[in-house]
């Protein structure tokens, strides 16, 4: 078991921060809000904790904590200059966004590295240290899943001019999705920096948008648990497909398109559909006999009450 771990530590460890990245465009979904902003949060967190680390030689969670407040007021900012884009027009802001952010890192000179990126970036962040903050994200996630604040997450995706007119602040709750997305993003990018000691602007692409999306539409995008699958499959996926050799990529690709029509909702939503069928069959099973006392005296009954509308009709 520790060999395995040992060997497997690299894809351990990217399994937790594309949980993290997930989140950062699941959040938004949740409150119908199609936003990929979290990927050019995943940059800013990466080169922030990457600058403070080389530069200033803070400490590793000093640093993570420093670019999730920054990219978190990013993310609050950018929902201000979007607020009147919705849908389609809202995504292609979005991911203008993150590659404005790439942009921005490729030539940002000595401060960025240039298009060489950052290297050295040392730091005491370890592998339990990732699960402790993933654990803590996903506890907190859960505890909007259920009750009032479910609902009214519910109610502004589902009909935002309803939920105004009973007194929901939709312009609020989609700003602080921006800013809770902005936030998980520059986390697990912050993470990702400090663990491989290095950040470059080829890793803030479209690649990193459809990968996100991917894990979330496959693993389910109604609750933190759908992320958390569908990061877990998108991470150790291409590793078990190594065997298929140059074949890899269809067979990645006919994974995903199989899963989309079959699979709607996700893996998630497929068990949970699954469950409430079995569990509805079960509550409308037929009803065991009745003892055969009670039997007995239900027929003398109903024989008393035909033999009493016979002599009526005499």
């Amino acid at each position: 078991m520790i060999g395995w771990y040992e060997a497997n530590i690299v894809l351990i460890e990217a399994t937790f921060l594309n949980f993290l990245l997930a989140l950062s465009i699941q959040v938004p979904l949740r409150v119908g809000v199609f936003s990929f902003a979290g990927v050019g949060s995943y940059g800013l967190g990466a080169y922030t904790a990457a600058i403070l680390t080389i530069r200033y030689d803070v400490p590793a969670f000093v640093a993570i904590g420093a670019a999730v407040v920054f990219a978190a007021v990013v993310g609050y900012l950018f929902s201000l200059i979007v607020a009147r884009l919705n849908g389609l027009y809202l995504a292609m802001a979005t991911i203008a966004f993150v590659l404005i952010i790439s942009v921005l890192a490729t030539n940002g000179g000595e401060l960025t590295g240039g298009a060489n990126g950052l290297y050295g970036a040392l730091s005491d962040l370890t592998t339990g240290g990732v699960v402790a903050v993933c654990v803590v994200v996903a506890f907190l996630l859960a505890l909007t899943e259920r009750g009032p604040l479910r609902r009214r997450i519910e109610a502004v995706r589902e009909d935002p001019e309803l939920s105004m007119s009973m007194g929901i602040g939709v312009v609020t709750v989609r700003q602080l999705a921006f800013t809770v997305s902005g936030a998980l993003g520059a986390c697990a990018g912050a993470m990702n920096a400090l663990l491989r000691t290095t950040v470059s602007p080829e890793e803030i692409n479209f690649h990193l948008i459809v990968l996100a999306l991917t894990m979330v539409i496959i693993g389910g995008s109604r609750s933190w648990m759908g992320a958390f699958i569908g990061a877990v499959i998108f991470t150790w996926l291409p590793s078990m497909l190594a065997t298929t050799g140059r074949w890899q990529d269809v067979v990645y690709g006919l994974i995903i398109i199989l899963a989309a029509i079959f699979m709607p909702t996700g893996l998630l939503g497929l068990v949970q559909s699954l469950y409430q069928k079995l569990r509805g069959r079960s509550q409308t099973a037929a009803p065991a006999e009745p003892p055969a006392e009670e039997a007995v005296e239900e027929r003398a009954m109903l024989q008393a009450l035909s033999g009493e509308s016979k002599e009526g009709v005499r």
